[in-house]
């Protein structure tokens, strides 16, 4: 009698467990289920989208305690979009924060969660937003060490530091890779205000484009002003001033680029000497290198890789926008440049050719 009472007991906890089990399974999957519709029902009606997917959606109260209530100590910058000032969020990240006076739109939010998307490792990244007290912010990450305009030509605060030949290479490359990632996407994104003040570098010198797509940003806003570029602007593609139009292409992002790697090569200011643009446009296998190269790399640099260089420029700043190159093959040809430069001038440190600024030959020293 006991092994049979023993026996129904047991089947009877072996019921319950059971039980136990399949209603665990039962409040899971209903409690799953829950959270995917609220999902859905939050990205539906306009909320804010969770991290992964878009910018992230930030307080007034937030941004002015990062800022310091956006005091002139914080601010960093102007720039297309407006005011720069750099912030430290509650959560330790160091941000460049920048406004502009304008009422809240969901235009806004639309372009804000594109611009967040386009995401690679020579890009500055857009992290989130805020739209408030009539005033419209976009939030990237902090980069440390400046533009590179500021190292090649200093400013009231800054001299920069000096970059050698092999360092501007690198710095040319990894931009190169940022224009190239945006030209390939589906459709293109255009940059469409290009300029070395607008290539940021980070505490390792890698470089990141900033400001990317914020005039078509401004544009689509329908904020005006911007035509007045075309005129002064070094880096706007010739073909559209004589046009007269805004027609960015990724063929003027080409120009460019190609304008600031006359200014990387030269250390100087195409602004304020726009006879260097002809100078490269016209670039021979004769022409006298030493009168473009900056002289603060003194001869750090082989001859063969520096022509190499100004000839790729030579080919991105082409009056005809249809015969520049893509920014793949841009990409592709400064890698194998700075590949060269390293093999030859590892070569020159171990004592074997030697060569001075502007020649053409080797001297072997015996």
């Amino acid at each position: 009698m006991s092994g049979l009472l023993a026996a129904v007991l047991g089947a009877a906890a072996g019921g319950f467990a059971l039980l136990a089990v399949v209603i665990v399974v039962i409040v899971l999957c209903l409690w799953h289920h829950k959270r995917t519709s609220d999902s859905s029902e939050s990205s539906s009606s306009g909320q804010a989208l969770p991290e992964s997917q878009g910018a992230r959606s930030l307080t007034l109260e937030e941004l002015n305690f990062a800022t310091r209530n956006f005091s002139n100590a914080n601010l960093i910058g102007q720039g297309t979009f407006g005011e720069v000032y750099k912030g430290l969020l509650q959560d330790g990240t160091v941000v460049a924060v920048k406004r502009r006076h304008s009422p809240p739109s969901q235009e806004f939010i639309q372009e804000v969660n594109y611009l967040a998307s386009l995401c690679h490792r020579n890009l500055v990244k857009l992290l989130g937003y805020c739209q408030e007290n009539g005033m419209q912010m976009l939030v990237y990450e902090y980069i440390p060490n400046g533009s590179v305009s500021t190292h090649l030509h200093g400013n009231s605060h800054a001299t920069g530091l000096r970059l050698e030949f092999k360092q501007r290479l690198s710095i040319a490359h990894g931009t190169a890779k940022g224009l190239s990632h945006l030209h390939s996407l589906t459709p293109p994104a255009i940059h469409m205000n290009f300029k070395t003040s607008n290539v940021l570098v980070d505490e390792d010198f890698v470089p990141k484009v900033a400001d990317t797509g914020i005039p078509g940003m401004l544009d689509r806003l329908g904020v005006t002003g911007l035509s007045s570029r075309t005129s002064t602007d070094p880096f706007v593609d010739p073909r559209m001033k004589e046009a007269m139009n805004l027609n960015f292409s990724i063929q003027s992002d080409v120009y460019s680029f190609g304008v600031f790697l006359l200014e990387l090569v030269s250390g100087r200011k195409v602004v304020s000497d726009q006879s260097i643009i002809q100078w490269v446009q016209n670039f021979q296998e004769s022409s006298d290198i030493s009168a473009i190269a900056d002289n603060r790399m003194a001869s750090g640099f082989t001859s063969e890789s520096m022509k190499e260089l100004l000839r790729l420029t030579s080919w991105c700043v082409n009056p005809m926008n249809d015969q520049r190159p893509s920014m793949s093959l841009v990409e592709a040809e400064i890698h194998r440049i700075r590949e060269q430069e390293i093999s030859l001038t590892t070569v020159m440190t171990e004592g074997t050719p030697t060569v001075t600024l502007g020649s053409q030959l080797f001297t072997t020293s015996r």
